[in-house]
């Protein structure tokens, strides 16, 4: 089989082996600019719009993916190479490869190469929404104080210098303040990260920022534009050398930046838009008024589901998500942690089948053909505990609930900081706060567990707890002189209810 490079010029040729975008990609208007154009928004955002492309007429909603870290230039410039285009691979349940080309990604930007280049597309009156994928840490959000971090050494260095930011809330400032300066209409800033109400984290955020860089824009901004929450959800892993090789093998498809998922997807948006927006309600995106309780269910119990697997599994030497669900130990104690401990927090659903998306967590997490790593799964746990589990233990202090399954995640956290397994092989810690972790998880094993809970920015005001402490400590020092195994079955078992 001939292999061809992933390009428009090649569609035709390509599509004997492959679906490709029916529509014409060149008469698109850019209608949304996105910030970060990583596996997730492609595997997401991009397919629900190359989807809605598809089933209609529409021309206005073609997509400008913007870089915008330096570390970003490996995706900026295989997608500017294929012309915006990329394959979605999806992997089903039974092992079967689904795979289809994905154009809704019309331009590319590398925004530390001409920053001004962003600033004027996103101030662009065709542009209407823009939507962010900059992951927990890109909101520069202190988990103690509730506020923005000022101090950051990015953030004043934008504030320094407004032409040639580096920041997201940088870019977006002075694509508002351009905008108001022309007249144009109103945009929508739409927050696409696990974050609980991340409309109003993003709004708040850069409010933050504007009153300290452009006060007068603040009364333009409240008015022009809109920041509608949203849920996302669909588990994208690192995509592999063999899922490049097979692709090519099996389309003949040369593909720099292919992108892998499972075939499960759910978009829930407030459907708070002041200037237009696409009908993803058309190809299954669900708009509603209240976006709280399906954020909160998916946070507390997918996303900390998976920081529960993936710190416990890295802890036992696996080295995928598949791997340790598959520990039926780990399993049973990821249940009960659900049932027990996150589950009695969410009772304000309504509509939902609490029981059946529990359930169907534990099969996805058990998809033998997305081998989610571990180590992707772990990366900046320090954003990442904040929000997925932090909420539930609160709640559960407050409410005199349980919280022992969640003080063992805790603590082995504090063990995996270490930087080794149980069995003394060295664990990859990809974290920003990696020197601040190393550092208090050698006090806590020095003698001293309760030192780790001082790192703030991670865990608030957990270490003013009493019962928290004291569960957490417990815990602590049963993992020190067990077993991972034997742990998990001595709380299973002794039905800690948790």
């Amino acid at each position: 089989m001939t292999a061809y490079t992933l390009k428009q010029d090649h569609l035709d040729t390509i599509s004997e082996h492959i679906s490709i975008p029916k529509y014409q990609r060149r008469q698109l208007k850019t209608g949304i600019v996105h910030i970060g154009i990583g596996d997730f928004h492609r595997g997401h955002q991009a397919y629900y719009t190359d989807q809605l492309l598809h089933d209609t007429s529409i021309t206005d909603w073609g997509i400008c993916g913007v870089a915008l870290l330096p570390s970003d230039i490996k995706i900026y410039k295989a997608l500017k190479k294929q012309d915006g285009l990329y394959t979605l691979i999806v992997k089903e349940f039974d092992g079967a490869l689904t795979k289809r080309v994905i154009g809704s990604i019309t331009e590319v930007l590398f925004a530390p190469e001409n920053p001004s280049k962003v600033i004027k597309k996103m101030a662009s009156s065709a542009v209407k929404i823009i939507t962010l994928t900059i992951t927990e840490r890109g909101y520069n959000y202190n988990e103690v104080t509730k506020a923005f971090d000022d101090q950051n050494p990015d953030i004043r260095h934008d504030i320094a210098n407004p032409l040639m930011p580096k920041t997201v809330f940088g870019y977006l400032t002075q694509a508002l303040k351009l905008r108001k300066e022309k007249g144009a209409k109103g945009v929508t800033i739409q927050s696409c990260d696990n974050i609980q109400r991340n409309g109003h984290m993003a709004k708040n955020m850069l409010l933050s920022y504007v009153r300290l860089a452009e006060p007068s824009l603040v009364s333009w901004i409240e008015t022009h534009v809109s920041f509608p929450n949203s849920m996302v959800d669909r588990i994208t892993p690192t995509t592999t050398a063999s899922d490049v090789a097979i692709l090519k093998a099996t389309t003949g498809i040369k593909d720099a930046c292919p992108v892998v998922c499972e075939p499960f997807k759910q978009w829930v948006i407030e459907d708070d838009f002041v200037n237009g927006r696409p009908l993803w309600d058309a190809v299954a995106a669900r708009f509603v008024e209240d976006i709280v309780p399906y954020e909160k269910m998916k946070l507390s119990l997918l996303n900390a589901g998976h920081t529960v697997l993936g710190i416990l599994g890295a802890l036992l030497g696996y080295k995928t998500i598949d791997e340790a669900v598959h520990d039926e130990d780990l399993c049973t104690f990821l249940e009960q942690y659900m049932d027990h401990e996150v589950s009695p927090t969410l009772s304000d659903l309504k509509g939902v089948d609490l029981e059946h998306y529990k359930a169907s967590l534990l099969q996805r997490f058990g998809n033998v053909s997305i081998k989610d790593q571990i180590d992707r799964v772990c990366s900046e746990s320090t954003s990442k505990i904040p929000i997925y589990v932090l909420p539930t233990i609160s709640a559960n202090l407050e409410s005199e609930g349980q919280i022992e399954c969640a003080a063992l995640l805790i603590a082995a956290f504090a063990i995996y900081s270490l930087g080794k397994d149980e069995n003394g092989k060295s664990l990859n810690i990809k974290d920003t706060m990696e020197t601040t972790l190393r550092k208090k998880a050698a006090q806590a094993a020095n003698g001293q567990p309760e030192v780790f809970l001082e790192i703030e920015p991670v865990f608030g005001l957990l270490k003013s707890s009493p019962s928290f402490v004291s569960a957490y400590t417990r815990a602590y020092n049963t993992l020190r002189t067990s077993r991972i195994k034997a742990c998990i079955k001595t709380y299973t078992n002794n039905r800690i209810n948790c």
